[in-house]
This record gives C-alpha cells, sequence and structure tokens, in this order.
C-alpha cells in the first residue's frame, strides 16, 4: 500500500501540504489542471525553490486578485456548491467537503455560531480552498491510499487576526488537534494554521512515529517565516509492502449498519455511490432482526479516512440511523491492471503478485462483455482467451472465431 508520512516539525500550513506534495514528485501541470475543474478565477499558483538553514524546498504562493474576489462572501454552502458542481473524482469532492466541515465546524464551536455561518474571509476563502482542494487532490494523483502524520508541533505566542491578537495555536487550530497529539518547543510563531490543521487531522488515519516503509520520495514544503529550525513540512512517500512474504499487510476499517424499512431498489444507488468515493468492497447481506423482520445487512470496506463520509452516506441515503465501524487487519496481493491484446480485441486484465510472481490473473468484466456481445460470442471464452493471452507461457492456444471453442 502506498502511504504519505507528513513530518511536522515545524507545523503545517495549506500551502506547505502542496509545497511538499510538489517536492516529493507531484506533476505541477496536473495539480493546475485538477484545480482548474473548480472553475475558481482570479487567482495564479506560483512555485518556487526555496532554502531553509541549507535544505532545500518548494514553496507554493497563491496569488489572488483581490478586486476580482473583494465582494464574494463565502461561507460553507457556497463552498459546498462550488466543490459539488466541479469536474473533481467523487472521492476528492468527498474528502475536500469533510475538510471544509471540519474546519467550519471548529470555526462555529469557537465563534458560537452554526457551521453555515461561518464565514470564511473574502480572500482568504481563495487562498483555503486552492489549499484543501490541491492537497487533497495532489495526494489521489500521486497513488497515496493512506496518509500518515507525526505529532503536531503548534508554535505558541500570538498572532493577528480578523478578529484581532489571538493567542498561538489559534482557537480553531485548538478545536481540530483534539485528540492528537501537540508539542509546543518555545517558538513565538504560529506554526500551525487552521487549514494545516484541518488536511492532516482530516485525512491522517494516524499520529505518531513513522510506520515501517519503503520510502520511494521525500518531498519538503516552504513556510515564510523565518525561524530558529528550518521552517519546513517533510513528507516521505513509499510503499508498506511485506518484503519477506511478497504480499502488502494493512489496516481497514469495517463498517455495518442494518436497515429493515426502506425500498430495496434503493440499494443500487448507494452501493455505486459508496464505491465511487473509494470503497474497497460493499456487501448487502440478508439478515433475520427482531420479531422475525427481514433486513439487510450493509457491510462496508474502507479506509480509515472515509468513516465520517461513508457514515454520513450510509444515513443520510439509507433510513439507518447508527452504523457501527472496526478495525482489521488485511493481507493483500500487489495488483497492476494491464490493456492486453488478445485474438478477440484488447481487454484489461487485473494481475495480483506475490512478490514479483504472477498469482492470478483476471479478465475485465466489461470489455469481456463488450466484446462477447460485438463478436455473438460466450462470454466465458472471451475471458478463457483473455486470461490465456494475458499470460506470456499460456499464449500457445488456438481460438476458433467462428465457433468460439478454445483449444
Amino acid at each position: 500500500m502506498k502511504i504519505a508520512y507528513f513530518d511536522c516539525f515545524a507545523g503545517a500550513a495549506g500551502n506547505m501540504i502542496l509545497g511538499a506534495l510538489l517536492d516529493a514528485g507531484l506533476d505541477p501541470e496536473r495539480l493546475t489542471g485538477e484545480l482548474g475543474k473548480m472553475g475558481l478565477e482570479g487567482y495564479a499558483l506560483r512555485f518556487s525553490s526555496v532554502l531553509q538553514h541549507g535544505i532545500g524546498g518548494t514553496f507554493v504562493h497563491v496569488a489572488v486578485d483581490e478586486g476580482a474576489h473583494h465582494h464574494q462572501h463565502r461561507r460553507l454552502p457556497e463552498i459546498r456548491a462550488m466543490i459539488e458542481k466541479s469536474g473533481l473524482t467523487p472521492a476528492v469532492k468527498a474528502k475536500s467537503l469533510s475538510v471544509f466541515e471540519r474546519l467550519a465546524d471548529a470555526e462555529a464551536t469557537v465563534h458560537r455560531i452554526s457551521r453555515d455561518e461561518v464565514h470564511f474571509h473574502e480572500v482568504g476563502a481563495v487562498d483555503a480552498v486552492v489549499d484543501v482542494v490541491g492537497s487533497v487532490a495532489g495526494l489521489d494523483l500521486l497513488g497515496v491510499e493512506a496518509v500518515y502524520c507525526s505529532a503536531l508541533h503548534v508554535g505558541g505566542g500570538t498572532v493577528a487576526s480578523a478578529h484581532g491578537i489571538l493567542p498561538v495555536p489559534a482557537p480553531a487550530t485548538v478545536e481540530l488537534v483534539k485528540g492528537v497529539p501537540v508539542y509546543d518547543q518555545g517558538i513565538l510563531r504560529e506554526l500551525l494554521t487552521p487549514t494545516g490543521a484541518a488536511i492532516l487531522t482530516t485525512l491522517a488515519a494516524g499520529f505518531g512515529p513513522m510506520p515501517t516503509m519503503r520510502t520511494a520520495s521525500v518531498g519538503y514544503g516552504a513556510g515564510t517565516a523565518e525561524l530558529d529550525i528550518p521552517n519546513l513540512l517533510r513528507v516521505l512517500i513509499g510503499d508498506t509492502e511485506d518484503v519477506a512474504i511478497g504480499y502488502r499487510n494493512e489496516q481497514v476499517v469495517v463498517m455495518e449498519t442494518v436497515v429493515d424499512d426502506m425500498d430495496p431498489q434503493i440499494w443500487g444507488h448507494v452501493v455505486n455511490r459508496l464505491f465511487d468515493m473509494g470503497a474497497l468492497d460493499v456487501l448487502l447481506s440478508p439478515v433475520q432482526m427482531k420479531k422475525h423482520r427481514p433486513g439487510t445487512l450493509a457491510t462496508v470496506v474502507c479506509r480509515s479516512d472515509h468513516v465520517r463520509i461513508f457514515a454520513d452516506i450510509l444515513m443520510r441515503e439509507t433510513t439507518s440511523i447508527g452504523v457501527r465501524w472496526r478495525t482489521e487487519g488485511r493481507i493483500t496481493a500487489r495488483r497492476v491492471v494491464k490493456s492486453c491484446e488478445t485474438p478477440l480485441g484488447k481487454v484489461r486484465c487485473k494481475f495480483a503478485f506475490r512478490g514479483d510472481e504472477i498469482i492470478n490473473v483476471k479478465p475485465e468484466y466489461d470489455d469481456c462483455r463488450r466484446i462477447a456481445r460485438e463478436k455473438n460470442l460466450p462470454l466465458k471464452t472471451v475471458m478463457e482467451t483473455a486470461k490465456c493471452f494475458a499470460v506470456p507461457w499460456q499464449r500457445d492456444v488456438d481460438v476458433d472465431i467462428e465457433s468460439g471453442e478454445v483449444t
């Protein structure tokens, strides 16, 4: 499993997270392309290489045209609508919205108002949208499946804000880091911003020492302030694959809810939406409930950072009023999908590996079904042919196109 570990020795801010991902290999053009799907105008992204105490990093600046955004009052409903109507993938939309909802909840608690009343600063809101959506989309583009984080260095002293002089960490930041390990080493600056805290506490599956991993790339995202320590956020990206046995050992979340009073046709929509948003597996099982009522047990297997998102989907889209979840271990084979040439046409096949050894090959159902219809062949013939030609040492076969027989 590919993971990212954020080492927050100098705290974290939204632009530092973006800078670290770019420094670790994220393609700037692909990032800009994803952000373009938001339809947000009046800003420009600028990247530059900097040195902090002799360590190189990437600094990201969101240059905002204040005139273009001066009269736009952005609250959570407006930001939610902007994200939902964008061309981003369902998973990126869901995670980005979850970050903003968490940030709005923190601000609402501090100011004693509802989350929908929270007012994101006219110009600062553009920064926040770019930082949040860019970070979520960047992790997705890099193929990161899970995020982990060190304890958070918060800083101290005071900071100027739209509400006047505030203590550091800022009140909203304090709300966001509840239950998360934090520390202060006497640096009188704001090291952890609310946006940085919202992104990391929403996406991270765990906080603490770096998990066992094989690092493939390292990136440093730079902050603006001059500190006694390097003002950098470090990200390490790599694989947790267990080389000893050749499989992946990972932690997943299993969510369950039971429903007995809903039109069963709705389940098709719910299952498709869960898969679109990144569910690893979704199962529906018939169960017998109290008073002998028949019901449906919905089981969702997902990453830990999807718990809040999927719980919300299950309770908004179904008649469920409660979801239970637990963490379980899972061992999986490494998987690669390749397009394979066969006598019947191109078919995508999923290869499963133990180390470098192919242990299973499965042709994609949709490709095989399409070819079966086009050529009027039995589906099983197409699938058998695709499997034979996908594996090099099994290609000594002949296919009779007329009869559909494989010999």
